[in-house]
């Protein structure tokens, strides 16, 4: 499994906890298992393999933080979202703002441009084109705008 694939699954489950009462914690432990990966792999490739510790690791600490930090984020994209209200903006694309921007905020050794990247990548499976132009305008200005250093001074 690839960061990406590992970043992809944290998106899923930062949506899914838009739909849930349960916590972040709460989710994760239903949602990492063998058992449901297993179930789920067969209808989407994503799932098709188990992630190792290292990627388990990541996908929680990406799920936890975009949880834990969501006001604060949700507060950065309706900032960048000029002319939008945040309730306009589709649940799918605010799960991947709100994974990339917990990265580019809280783990500084993802470097700014991966964590887009990926972002934007990511939402072509699920967003229409102007939709992925409107996450990308939106992370590339949080950056810009809020002067967030990458890893070893990688501008952002």
């Amino acid at each position: 499994m690839t960061r990406t694939n590992a970043r992809e699954i944290a998106i899923h489950l930062t949506f899914e906890l838009g739909f849930s009462d349960l916590s972040a914690d709460a989710l994760l432990e239903q949602a990492l298992r063998k058992e449901r990966f297993e179930q789920l792999g067969g209808e989407e490739p994503l799932y098709a393999q188990f992630p190792n510790e290292k990627q388990l690791d990541y996908i929680q600490t990406l799920v936890r933080g975009a949880f834990q930090h969501g006001a604060e984020l949700d507060g950065y994209i309706a900032k960048y979202a000029v002319g939008w209200s945040f309730s306009r903006i589709d649940r799918m694309a605010a799960a991947v703002m709100r994974v990339a921007m917990y990265e580019i905020l809280y783990m500084p050794d993802v470097p700014n441009a991966a964590a887009i990247n990926d972002a934007v990548e990511i939402s072509k499976h699920y967003e229409e084109e102007n939709t992925v132009r409107f996450i990308n305008g939106i992370l590339g200005s949080f950056v810009r705008r809020e002067q967030i250093p990458g890893p070893a001074g990688e501008e952002g």
